[in-house]
């Protein structure tokens, strides 16, 4: 089974993942979003207690909050980030406004090779699922691991809540229809692990939502 260990980073309160394989100690890391020194020790720190071995760097999109940390991962375990190609000019725009809202960003590596939708992700003998879910951002992935039964969702689907879409490349109906045509057809046992807030299931949203029920 994967585990998952959950970190809060920066200002935006950013869930940063590090997924991983008990037996074969692999993991990856998804969405580093390490504003301060402090943030990136605590990664490393639990990477090292756990005698774990990075292997991958994914981003679900390239806005600015869940990207801060591409760079030290790079810099500490070699790892280019990975996402969809349609997330490009997203990240290439962070660094001409990171200075503008006070934020020290260095730089992130663009990646060698793109995701696409239904690329498979194998982490041990475990493997995930590349969902494509635009709206909130261009080309928003969110990685489904079917056997463990769970969603690394990014900031499509939160809590009684929604991703915002009034950033440049979003989309309001295009969320509502990767939620209802892209989420909400998972099982409703599948616990969606956000890009901000605490975890929820696909079955708690398609009833409690109050932005898109079913």
């Amino acid at each position: 089974m994967i585990q998952i260990k959950t970190f809060v980073f920066n200002p935006y309160q950013e869930n940063t993942y590090v997924l991983y394989d008990e037996l074969s100690r692999e993991s990856i890391i998804v969405d580093p979003g390490m504003h301060l020194p402090v943030e990136e020790e605590r990664l490393a720190a639990f990477i090292k207690e756990k005698a774990l071995k990075p292997i991958a760097l994914y981003n679900t999109h390239c806005h600015i909050d869940h990207v801060l940390g591409n760079r030290y991962v790079f810099d500490r375990w070699g790892l280019k980030p990975q996402f969809h190609e349609g997330e490009v000019p997203i990240l290439v725009s962070v660094q001409n406004y990171a200075p503008q809202m006070g934020f020290r960003y260095e730089v992130s590596p663009i990646p060698d090779s793109f995701i696409e939708e239904g690329q498979t992700i194998s982490l041990g003998a475990h493997t995930l699922t590349a969902i494509l879910a635009p709206g909130h951002s261009p080309a928003h992935l969110c990685y489904y691991a079917e056997a463990d039964g769970f969603l690394i969702g990014g900031d499509v689907l939160f809590r009684n809540s929604i991703g915002r879409t009034d950033l440049p490349g979003g989309d309001h109906d295009t969320l509502l229809d990767s939620i209802r045509h892209k989420i909400y057809t998972l099982p409703d046992e599948t616990l969606v692990y956000p890009g901000h807030g605490p975890t929820t299931t696909v079955g708690e949203e398609k009833k409690n939502n109050p932005f898109v029920r079913v």
